[in-house]
């Protein structure tokens, strides 16, 4: 049975209308203490809406939901002192460095030693790995870096949940790397929740994924059951040889659902098996198909899709 403390984010039923629009309808998430959990949907879906009312910058239509135990329609006040947040576009006083912008946060936290602050803000910054940057004006900043300073400002209390908007979204390679690299270093302190549009990302980091389209939550679940599809199990081989011969050997296991060859050509054979058993398959799929020597096994291994695929069908009205 889930302790009552287990998630972080609980919301039921958490719909929001502008006039005539739905911006987002009943929406059911649960976010797990220490995941990275990652909330995709196109633009207009109603992530940035879910973020507002989440943060008690937004009162919803109906429904309603706790972060961290307290009621998002009454004590707002209370979840903003637990939570860190970044927006997608942060903005900062160019003139100031790292350090400054930093000491310049937490003065809204804290009021004790100066000592014990700069320990946090000596702490913070090389959390984010920008401690070589600590003491250069934030205009001379990289977008990789202002992202990074962004995530310690919203870091600098030690918040139990930090919700970030798009944090790499405009960045280039180097620059998501260095993001994502903060978040896996985070998730040791805090709960991860953040919106993105960059799938490959999600697959990277994410324990949990959330897909919203057009206001309505349509898939959470672990990445890795997201990836695994809807068919269930199917594991794929690619095999070099006369694979007729081992078909029906194969074909005939209880465990076995289906299995679906095509001709690769220069004599490869490749099998998508679909089966009921997990672990039988695991144990006997290899070894029966070895058992004849007139077949090589080139590649084998269970099919995952990727994570494009699955909210691209999902998005478009299909099915992954």
């Amino acid at each position: 049975m889930n302790q009552p403390d287990t998630y972080v984010i609980e919301t039921h039923g958490l719909s929001k209308s502008y006039g005539n629009v739905q911006a987002l309808r009943a929406l059911d998430l649960r976010v797990r203490r220490n995941s990275i959990f990652g909330f995709l949907g196109p633009n207009g879906a109603g992530k940035t809406t879910t973020m507002k009312l989440l943060l008690g910058l937004a009162r919803p239509t109906s429904g309603g939901g706790t972060i961290l135990g307290h009621d998002i329609r009454h004590d707002s006040a209370e979840i903003r002192k637990r939570v860190g947040y970044l927006a997608q576009d942060p903005r900062f006083y160019d003139h100031m460095t790292a350090r400054e912008t930093l000491r310049f946060t937490a003065r809204f936290f804290y009021s004790g030693p100066a000592e014990a602050i700069e320990a946090r803000i000596e702490d913070t910054l090389r959390l984010v790995g920008l401690e070589d940057r600590a003491d250069r004006p934030v205009r001379g900043f990289s977008g990789g870096e202002r992202q990074r300073l962004g995530i310690a400002q919203a870091q600098v209390n030690y918040p139990d949940l930090l919700i970030l908007d798009e944090p790499a979204a405009s960045l280039d390679p180097g620059g998501r790397r260095d993001v994502l690299e903060v978040m896996e270093r985070l998730r040791k302190y805090t709960t991860i929740f953040y919106s993105t549009h960059i799938l490959d990302d999600v697959q990277k980091v994410s324990d949990t994924v959330a897909i919203l389209n057009k206001g309505q939550l349509i898939a959470q679940a672990p990445i890795e059951q997201l990836l695994a599809g809807s068919e269930g199990v199917v594991y794929a081989l690619t095999l070099r040889g006369d694979a007729g011969r081992v078909l029906p050997v194969v074909s005939a296991q209880p465990w076995v659902k289906d299995v679906s060859a095509t001709a690769a050509g220069h004599g490869l054979t490749h099998w998508q098996v679909s089966v009921s058993d997990e672990a039988a398959a695991e144990a006997q799929l290899l070894r029966l198909v070895l058992a004849d020597e007139s077949v090589t096994v080139t590649e084998f291994g269970r099919r995952r899709y990727e994570l494009e695929d699955i909210f691209l069908r999902m998005t478009e009205g299909g099915e992954a």
